[in-house]
């Protein structure tokens, strides 16, 4: 017989502290690439979301970009920078061990737009046919 460990009340509850480091991590990246940054490719992205895992060992930061704008260079940009983000973070933020940074353009948008567009097909498609 297997157990499901992950029933309440079984386990270790799930901490809050890797959405705080998160949230965290968001603010200083954000503010980080408004005024500190001064790679032109960096100059339109905007931090979307990060997850952290539990251990706080990685923190996946989510970047969009303004429609119409390559996701490609910015992403080249945020590697190129990781070094400097991570710096900066590990002087601000009081941790025992500075997160690794994985940089994931944030299609969501598109996604969203995609989605609306296809419901609106299918909504005119309805009407021309009760029509």
């Amino acid at each position: 017989m297997e157990f499901d460990f992950k029933l309440p009340g079984l386990g270790r509850p799930e901490s809050s502290r890797p959405k705080r480091v998160a949230e965290a991590i968001k603010n200083e990246l954000s503010i980080l690439l408004l005024q500190k940054v001064s790679d032109p490719r960096l100059s339109a992205a905007l931090i979307s979301r990060v997850v952290v895992t539990p251990d706080l060992k990685q923190a996946k930061i989510y970047f969009t970009v303004p429609a119409r704008t390559p996701s490609g260079p910015t992403l080249k940009g945020m590697n190129r920078a990781k070094g400097f983000f991570r710096s900066h973070l590990a002087k601000i933020l009081n941790l025992r061990y500075t997160p690794e940074l994985l940089f994931v353009y944030d299609n969501l948008n598109e996604e969203v737009d995609r989605i609306e567009t296809l419901f609106r097909e299918i909504e005119k498609e309805r009407n021309d046919e009760h029509s």
